[in-house]
């Protein structure tokens, strides 16, 4: 799009009634929990005027989502929660700074599971998001001629999820509503809705990236992600919110590493890993025959691919269910009905202890109040050594799974993002958001524990005319060598992005 624009071949006006006109069509999936109309008019006018000077920022003009748990300044930040259905905040997260600094025009705050804690973007109080694939906005030309037909089979009022946390922006990306947007990943959920949504999800090293004004999860593996249509809008806009933030001292001031495949120029001087514990039950044949094909494809392009062992990779799941609990109910203390956000009324509420109960129980959906019960449970002190210690004892083992393996000269892992394409609704109901989790986040979740950059990139169409994807992880700060392979692969792959119905 970027280019596009520099290269005249299309207005900003052009390119912003389009994507407007398309956040209209797609209002029954439910992307979108606000259309910021007027704050777009407002940024398009700019960029008209910077075209004309001739003095264009780095993004101007390039319409953007973000995810509605990024703060953004004077309009309503909610998390999909009824805690935060009112609240406004008083400035701009960094990463959303940095973006309308360069230039781009924000088209609306997208929809997500509640604080994030999901992997479906089904639990939020706006309701499902649903994927545009299989959808009737799909133009039937993007349908596989190979079909077994089993999109017609469904339920009249089923559909296939979008993934999630992040749901709302891949849904936004996919269906040209936007070039690029903002989502959280903490286990996987920019990856994840990546996958299933046929679009680029990229998640940037830890600490190579401001979390300053995102409302946390777990704050030791949040990272902001950038999902689009291709390998190099992912690249144009990490370069312009990357880099060190005096707000957050978790980044890091320091370059990222140059890229391994530019410095060496020959394909053959890289080596790609794959991992066997990622090759873990429950995975569709469907899943394994492109993680072959696409392994086959780097060995014929000149990459040396060699089978690694990660070992604790089958753990990554068991630490998160104790660490994530635990940063989670840590976080969610805040929200006790007296400092912002809902709070509830009522006769009976005559001490502390009622209002927070009746205000949590009242704002907070089951999921959230599970998880904050658990992480106290597991932080009480009879168990904090018992589940807490031994928790971040397992995390360390399974970065140092990683280090080990760079250590013999691995650059790139390929592996799978999800163990499907995307489910119905009605299946993934089927399972509590535990299992779900355990099942959704086994591939992506690894990579958060141990920090280091990740990308989904789409592959091809399975037989329900649904997107496949496979997941490249690099070294911590390597994330120039992983966009260059992502790019590298993208155009030997040439996955056709969905046609969307005219209006």
């Amino acid at each position: 799009m970027l280019h596009q624009l520099k290269n005249g071949s299309c207005t900003v006006q052009e390119l912003y009634a389009q994507c407007a006109n398309r956040v209209k069509m797609i209002k029954s999936l439910n992307a979108y929990i606000r259309v910021t109309e007027e704050t777009s008019q407002v940024h398009l006018q700019e960029s008209i005027q910077r075209y004309k000077k001739g003095t264009p920022r780095p993004l101007e003009g390039i319409p953007v989502a973000i995810k509605d748990n990024f703060c953004t300044k004077n309009i309503t930040t909610t998390c999909a929660s009824k805690m935060l259905e009112n609240f406004v905040p008083t400035y701009n997260a960094t990463v959303v700074e940095r973006l309308l600094d360069s230039g781009a025009i924000l088209m609306g705050k997208t929809n997500l599971d509640e604080f994030g804690m999901g992997s479906g973007t089904t639990e939020s109080i706006f309701g499902p998001t649903k994927n545009v694939w299989g959808s009737h906005l799909i133009s039937k030309a993007n349908e596989n001629e190979n079909s077994d037909n089993e999109v017609e089979r469904k339920q009249p009022n089923d559909f296939y999820i979008a993934g999630g946390s992040s749901g709302g922006s891949a849904v936004a990306v996919a269906t040209g509503t936007c070039s690029v947007a903002l989502g959280s990943d903490t286990g996987g959920s920019v990856r994840n809705p990546a996958s299933y949504c046929g679009v680029v999800g990229f998640k940037p090293s830890y600490g190579s990236i401001s979390r300053y004004g995102l409302i946390p999860l777990v704050n030791s593996m949040d990272v902001p992600g950038i999902l689009a249509r291709t390998v190099d809008d992912c690249r144009s806009v990490f370069d312009v919110i990357k880099g060190c933030d005096p707000k957050d001292s978790t980044t890091l001031p320091r370059p990222l590493s140059k890229s391994k495949l530019k410095s060496t120029n020959k394909f053959d001087k890289l080596c790609v890993g794959i991992p066997k514990e990622f090759h873990c039950p429950g995975m569709s044949s469907e899943v394994i025959e492109v993680w072959n094909d696409v392994a086959d494809l780097l060995e014929n392009s000149g990459f040396r691919v060699v089978q690694v062992s990660l070992p604790h990779t089958s753990y990554s799941i068991a630490c998160y269910s104790v660490l994530n609990p635990c940063e989670v109910a840590s976080n969610m203390a805040r929200y006790d009905g007296l400092r912002y956000g809902y709070r509830a009324t009522g006769k009976d509420l005559n001490s502390t202890e009622s209002l927070y109960a009746a205000t949590r129980s009242q704002s907070l959906n089951q999921i959230v109040r599970g998880r904050i019960l658990a992480g106290n449970y597991f932080l009480l002190k009879e168990n904090y050594d018992k589940y807490f210690v031994q928790a971040l004892k397992l995390r360390r083992l399974i970065y140092e799974d990683y280090i080990k393996i760079w250590g013999t000269g691995v650059d790139i892992l390929l592996t799978p993002v999800t163990l499907s394409d995307a489910p119905l609704f009605s299946e993934f109901t089927q399972k509590d958001s535990r299992a779900q989790s355990a099942d959704q986040d086994y591939c992506t979740q690894p990579a958060n524990m141990a920090g280091i950059p990740a990308l989904s990139l789409p592959v091809r169409i399975s037989k329900r005319n649904l997107p496949l994807s496979l997941q490249l992880m690099a070294p911590h700060f390597d994330d120039e060598t992983l966009l260059d392979v992502a790019h590298l692969l993208e155009q030997k792959l040439k996955f056709s992005q969905p046609t969307i119905k005219a209006a």
